[in-house]
C-alpha cells in the first residue's frame, strides 16, 4: 500500500483520535486540515510559506487540472509535486463536487457524466475509469473515488440514484486502481437520508478502500443536521482507517467533527475568506475592511504568532485591502492559514492530555462571542 495509517492515542470520553498517516511523501499527524490548492496552487501562498507553516499536505482537484493545463502535459513533467514544486503529500479530488456544483452544464448517467467545460464550453465525458487514470497522472498520494453528490434539500428518488451510482462508480474506481496507487478513499453519499448513508458506508467498506470520507455535506444543510450524519455514519467505519469531511473548514465544524472521530479536513474556507478580509482571530472573525479598524494600530490577534500579526496592524492592513492592494489579500491569507494550523496543533495537544472537551468549550466560548 502506498500510505499506511497508525492510531497513536484514542480519547477518553469522546471518539477523536490523534493518528500518523504515512505517504510517500511524508507522515501526516492527524487531525489535520489541509489547505485547498485547487488548480496547484493554494492562492496568494508560497510553497515554501506553506512548508514554513507546518503544512504536510494540500488538496488539488482533478477536474480542474483535466481541464487546464491538462493531466497528460502534468505527467510530462513527472507529476503534480514536480509540476507545482510542492515536497509535502497531495490528495486529489476527483472532480465529482465539481461537476455538482456546475450542474447547468452537465448530464448524469449510469456510465459518467457528460459536461461543459465551464472555460469554454467545449464538451466532456469523465466516468470511474478516466478520473482513476487522471489521478495517476497526476501523481497524487491519495486520490478519490468519482462519486455523486446531491444538493440540499435533496429528494428521496434522486438520493438513492446517487447513492447506487457512488456505490458503482466506486467499485469500478477500486479495478481500474488494482495496485493501490496512489491510495485510494471511498466517499460515502447519502443525502441527509439516515439508511442510505449507512448502505452507501457498508457496501464501500465491504470493497476495503484505503481510507473513507463523508460527503455531500456542508452543502446547505443546518450544521447540527451535518453532526447528526456525522454521528450515525462514522460508527459504521473501521477504526483503523483514516475518516476524512470533506469540503468543511469552518473552525466550530472542524471541532464538532474531530470529537466524532474526524482525522482529515479540507476547505477554501480560510484562504477565500482570507482574499475577501474575513479573518479569524481567537476572539472571532474579523472585517478587516470595518471603519473602526481605520486607525487602530494592533495586531490582528494579540496571541497569533503569524508573519502577519507579528509585522503589521489592523490599520494598515485595512488600507491594503480599501487601496484593492495584492498584499492584502496575501497578508489575510497567511495570518488564516497560520490560524488553522495552530488550531489543529492546539486540538492534537489537548487529546494527547485528555482535555479535548475542555478545549473545544473554551475555544467556542471565544470563538463565537464576535457580533461581527
Amino acid at each position: 500500500m502506498s500510505i499506511k495509517f497508525e492510531i497513536v492515542k484514542e480519547s477518553k470520553n469522546t471518539k477523536a483520535r490523534l493518528g500518523k498517516l504515512y505517504t510517500l511523501h511524508g507522515i501526516i499527524d492527524t487531525p489535520v486540515f489541509m489547505p485547498v490548492g485547487t488548480q496547484a496552487t493554494v492562492k496568494a501562498m508560497l510553497p515554501r510559506d506553506l512548508e514554513a507553516m507546518g503544512f504536510k499536505i494540500i488538496l488539488c482537484n482533478s477536474y480542474h487540472l483535466y481541464l487546464r493545463p491538462g493531466h497528460n502535459l502534468i505527467a510530462q513533467v513527472g507529476g503534480l509535486h514536480k509540476f507545482m514544486n510542492w515536497k509535502g503529500a497531495i490528495l486529489t479530488d476527483s472532480g465529482g463536487f465539481q461537476i455538482f456544483s456546475l450542474g447547468a452544464l452537465n448530464k448524469v448517467s449510469e456510465e459518467g457524466v457528460y459536461f461543459n467545460s465551464h472555460l469554454d464550453g467545449s464538451r466532456h465525458f469523465i466516468n470511474a475509469e478516466k478520473a482513476i487514470e487522471i489521478q495517476r497522472s497526476l501523481g497524487s498520494d491519495i486520490a478519490m473515488v468519482f462519486d455523486e453528490c446531491t444538493s440540499y434539500p435533496c429528494g428521496r428518488y434522486q438520493a438513492e440514484m446517487a447513492t447506487q451510482r457512488t456505490i458503482q462508480w466506486a467499485k469500478r474506481c477500486k479495478e481500474a486502481c488494482q495496485d493501490n496507487r496512489p491510495a485510494l478513499f471511498a466517499i460515502i453519499q447519502g443525502s441527509t437520508y439516515q439508511d442510505l448513508r449507512i448502505k452507501c458506508a457498508q457496501e464501500l467498506v465491504s470493497l476495503d478502500f484505503s481510507g473513507y470520507a463523508i460527503g455531500g455535506l456542508s452543502v446547505g444543510e443546518p450544521k447540527s443536521l451535518m453532526y447528526e450524519i456525522l454521528d450515525y455514519t462514522i460508527s459504521y467505519l473501521p477504526v483503523d482507517k483514516p475518516r476524512y469531511l470533506m469540503g468543511v473548514g469552518a473552525p466550530q465544524s472542524i471541532l464538532e467533527g474531530v470529537v466524532r472521530g474526524i482525522d482529515m479536513f479540507d476547505c477554501v474556507l480560510p484562504t477565500r475568506n482570507g482574499r475577501n478580509g474575513s479573518l479569524f482571530t481567537t476572539s472571532g472573525k474579523l472585517t478587516i475592511t470595518n471603519n473602526k479598524y481605520k486607525e487602530d494600530f494592533t495586531p490582528l490577534d494579540e496571541q497569533c504568532q503569524c508573519y502577519t500579526c507579528l509585522n503589521f496592524t489592523k490599520a494598515y492592513l485595512r488600507h491594503l485591502y480599501m487601496s484593492k492592494e495584492m498584499l492584502g489579500p496575501i497578508l489575510g491569507t497567511i495570518h488564516n492559514l497560520y490560524f488553522m494550523f495552530n488550531l489543529m496543533e492546539k486540538i492534537k495537544l489537548a487529546l494527547k492530555e485528555d482535555r479535548l472537551l475542555e478545549f473545544k468549550e473554551e475555544f467556542l466560548t471565544n470563538f463565537l462571542k464576535s457580533t461581527e
